[in-house]
C-alpha cells in the first residue's frame, strides 16, 4: 500500500477518535452540562446526521478542488470546531460543533476513500479500504480509551483538546505527501454519477451497510453505562473495555481487507449470522463480566469486518460514479450511526434498561439478513465480488 494512504489513515484516526470517544464520555458530559444520558447520546446521532448530509454534499462540492486542497480544508475545519467544543459551556453549542465537525469529517472521508482506491490496482479496493479504515480501528484501540482516560482524569473537555492536537500533524503530513492533482470536476459530471448510483446492487449494499452500522453504534454508544450498570464493572474499566472493542475492530478490518477482494459473499453471510448470534448472546450474558469482555472483543471484530467489506463492495458496485461513491458509502454507514444510537436511547428512555440496545442491535442485523436475502434472489445473475 502507498505510504500516502497511511497518512490519510492518520487523519482518519483523529476523526474516528472524535466520533467514537463520546461512548466513554456520555455520562460526564451529561453531568457537566445538566442533561440526561440519552440526550448526551444524541451528540453521537448529531455527528452521524452531519455525516449523512455532508458526505454526498461535500463530495459534490469537493469536485471543484484538487483532492489535496479539499482534504486540507475539511481537516482544518474539523480541527477548529473541536477547539470550540472544548471551550463551550453550552450543550446547544456543543451539539452544533458536532454537526459542523461531522460535515468536515464526511467531506474528508468521502474524498479520502476515492483517493485511497485511486492509489491502488482496480482489484485491490478492499485492501485500500481496509488500510484507510485502519485509522478508525486504531482510534477504537488507542484514541477512544485514551479519551475516556483523559475524561476520567481531567474532564471530557481534555479529550476534545487531544483530538485537535492530533489533527495538527495530519494537516502537515497531507500537505506534503498527497499529490495535488487536478480538480475532480474535470471527470464525469455529477448528474451522470448520481444516475449511476441508482444501480440495484449498490442500493442494496448501501442499505446493508446502514443496518449493520446501526447495530454497531446502537450498542457502542451506550457501552460505558452498560458495563458499569449491568456488567457491574467500575468506571475505571471503561477505557479498557473500549480498547478491547477497538482491538476486535482492528482484527476485523484487517481480516476483512484480506478476504473482501476475493470472497466477499461468504464473509458477509457467515459474518452477519455470527454477528446476530453475538448480539443475542451478549444481551443474555451481559451481567457476566467474563462473557461481556469476550463478546466486546468478538462483536468489535465481526462488526467492523462485515462493515468494511460492505464499504469495499459499494465501491466495486459504483465504478461509474468514481467521485461520489465514497460520499454515498460514508452517508449510508452514518445513517446507521445516526439511527442506531437514537433507537438505543429510545429503549433506555422507555425504561427497558441498558441491555435493550443489545436486543435492538440484534433486530437490526436480522433486518440486514432479510434485506440481503431478498437482494441476492433478485440479483442472482450479478456477481457480488470484485470484477
Amino acid at each position: 500500500m502507498p505510504f500516502a494512504l497511511y497518512l490519510l489513515g492518520l487523519a482518519v484516526f483523529a476523526q474516528g477518535t472524535s466520533e467514537f470517544m463520546l461512548s466513554g464520555l456520555v455520562s460526564d458530559i451529561a453531568r457537566d452540562l445538566s442533561v440526561s444520558i440519552p440526550a448526551a447520546g444524541h451528540l453521537t446521532s448529531a455527528f452521524a446526521v452531519g455525516m449523512v448530509v455532508g458526505a454526498p454534499l461535500m463530495a459534490v462540492l469537493s469536485r471543484r478542488f484538487s483532492r489535496r486542497s479539499a482534504l486540507l480544508v475539511f481537516l482544518i475545519t474539523f480541527l477548529l470546531v473541536h477547539v470550540v467544543g472544548a471551550l463551550t459551556t453550552s450543550f446547544a453549542v456543543l451539539l452544533a460543533t458536532r454537526v459542523v465537525g461531522a460535515l468536515a469529517n464526511a467531506g474528508f472521508l468521502a474524498v479520502a476513500l476515492v483517493t485511497a482506491v485511486g492509489m491502488v490496482e482496480p482489484n485491490a479496493k478492499g485492501r485500500a479500504t481496509s488500510a484507510l479504515l485502519g485509522g478508525v480501528t486504531l482510534a477504537c484501540v488507542a484514541g477512544v480509551p485514551a479519551g475516556a482516560l483523559l475524561g476520567e482524569v481531567w474532564g471530557w473537555r481534555s479529550a476534545f483538546w487531544a483530538v485537535a492536537l492530533i489533527s495538527v500533524p495530519a494537516v502537515f503530513a497531507i500537505a506534503r505527501a498527497v499529490p495535488a492533482g487536478a480538480p475532480d470536476a474535470e471527470g464525469p459530471s455529477a448528474l451522470g454519477e448520481l444516475r449511476a448510483l441508482r444501480a440495484p446492487r449498490l442500493l442494496v449494499t448501501l442499505l446493508l451497510g446502514a443496518l449493520v452500522n446501526g447495530a454497531t453504534f446502537c450498542t457502542f454508544t451506550y457501552l460505558a453505562p452498560l458495563v458499569t450498570n449491568v456488567t457491574g464493572l467500575g468506571s475505571g474499566w471503561v477505557p479498557g473495555v473500549l480498547a478491547l472493542f477497538g482491538i476486535g475492530s482492528f482484527i476485523g478490518v484487517t481480516a476483512g481487507g484480506r478476504v473482501a477482494d476475493v470472497r466477499p459473499l461468504p464473509l458477509l453471510v457467515f459474518g452477519s449470522l455470527a454477528l446476530l448470534a453475538g448480539w443475542v448472546l451478549f444481551a443474555v450474558t451481559a451481567g457476566n463480566p467474563v462473557a461481556a469482555l469476550v463478546l466486546v472483543l468478538v462483536q468489535g471484530a465481526l462488526s467492523f469486518g462485515v462493515g468494511s467489506t460492505l464499504i469495499s463492495q459499494a465501491l466495486y458496485a459504483a465504478t461509474d460514479a468514481p467521485h461520489l461513491a465514497g460520499g454515498f458509502a460514508t452517508a449510508a454507514l452514518n445513517v446507521g450511526a445516526a439511527v442506531g444510537p437514537w433507537l438505543g436511547g429510545l429503549t433506555i428512555s422507555a425504561g427497558l434498561g441498558y441491555r435493550a440496545p443489545l436486543w435492538t442491535s440484534a433486530i437490526l442485523v436480522v433486518l440486514a439478513l432479510a434485506v440481503g436475502g431478498v437482494g441476492l434472489r433478485r440479483t442472482s445473475r450479478v456477481t457480488v465480488g470484485a470484477p
